[in-house]
């Protein structure tokens, strides 16, 4: 008969432990792997409701950067998605709510004021989101159809801080920014993250801006990144090496 020392049995139940934290840790490494670019995406949405709150609380200029760095993690989340092979049909669906939230409701709160015609326009700027959004597949590879919200939004909260909240000029900037979001043109897909090496300098600087947020010019970096997207889509922005 073969008998079981207590040694052998503290042994035992230490590799136990052993195999069963390792199990634990390969578990939440696989979890972390596919909700990274989620994550991303829910702190999109949070920057967007906190933008809502502050434009309702008369906060414009922090709504404004909420929205541009609402945009910086729109353009990580699906980056982080495709080089983690943590695509899915959720992803896919989040990341579309926290778009409407950050680039429709909070950018369109931007032109709230008083006025009927401005609350019109309100609407009407969410609408477009919505209709870009839900309607635009254009059906060809590495193209969008209709001008990213995200880049609208970052025009539209870039003219807000350099203006002073100047409403003739945001109307005039929302009304640009509709026609060119639901006028079917064609744009390439701006994978920032994947593509040549000065583009990712560009979403670095990106950052840093955020950190200079009180110094006002700090915006014109995202305004003349936005407006080249659309000057120049495919000489600058094509996702294609």
């Amino acid at each position: 008969m073969i008998m079981l020392t207590p040694s052998f049995g503290v042994f035992q139940c230490a590799e136990e432990l052993f195999l069963r934290e390792q199990a634990c840790r390969i578990q939440l490494k696989e979890f972390a792997r596919k909700n990274a670019a989620n994550a991303l995406s829910m702190a999109n949405m949070v920057m967007g409701m906190i933008s809502i709150l502050c434009s309702l609380e008369g906060h414009w200029y922090a709504a404004c950067w909420l929205v541009l760095i609402g945009y910086l993690l729109d353009l990580a989340d699906g980056a982080v998605a495709r080089q983690l092979d943590a695509c899915s049909a959720l992803g896919a669906k989040l990341d579309d709510f926290a778009d409407f939230t950050t680039f429709g409701i909070a950018t369109a709160l931007l032109l709230r004021t008083g006025s009927l015609m401005d609350n019109v326009l309100c609407m009407c700027y969410v609408l477009s989101v919505f209709t870009r959004l839900c309607f635009f597949s254009s059906g060809i590879p590495f193209m969008y159809q209709g001008l990213p919200c995200p880049y609208a939004s970052a025009i539209l909260a870039c003219t807000s801080l350099l203006s002073g909240g100047n409403m003739l000029v945001l109307r005039v900037t929302a009304v640009a920014m509709i026609f060119f979001m639901v006028n079917q043109g064609f744009y390439p897909h701006d994978r920032v993250l994947e593509s040549q090496a000065w583009k990712k300098a560009v979403y670095a600087g990106g950052v840093a801006m955020v950190f200079c947020s009180s110094f006002p010019p700090a915006c014109i970096y995202y305004l003349l990144w936005s407006v080249s997207y659309i000057l120049f889509p495919t000489t600058l922005w094509s996702c294609k090496m």
